[in-house]
């Protein structure tokens, strides 16, 4: 993934990204794509890296990007 090679989150903050995760891609119709399942797991990686620790906001980011990246 881009730019989070040194990325580094507490417990608590991936507890909460995982939660995110997986409730996004348990969103999306079947079959979900590799790439719609990166964006999202950027997205969130990239929200919680500025600080959002919200599940439901880090979910509704990333589906949100899905419907802005250009097919």
């Amino acid at each position: 993934m881009k730019d989070f090679a040194n990325a580094s989150f507490p417990p608590e903050i991936i507890s909460v990204m995982e939660a995110a995760f997986d409730a996004a891609v348990a969103s999306l119709p079947e079959p979900v794509s590799s790439s719609h399942v990166q964006t999202i797991a950027e997205a969130i990686l990239r929200a919680a890296r500025d600080g959002e620790c919200d599940p439901v906001t880090l979910q509704r980011l990333a589906l949100l990007e899905l419907q802005i990246i250009p097919r």
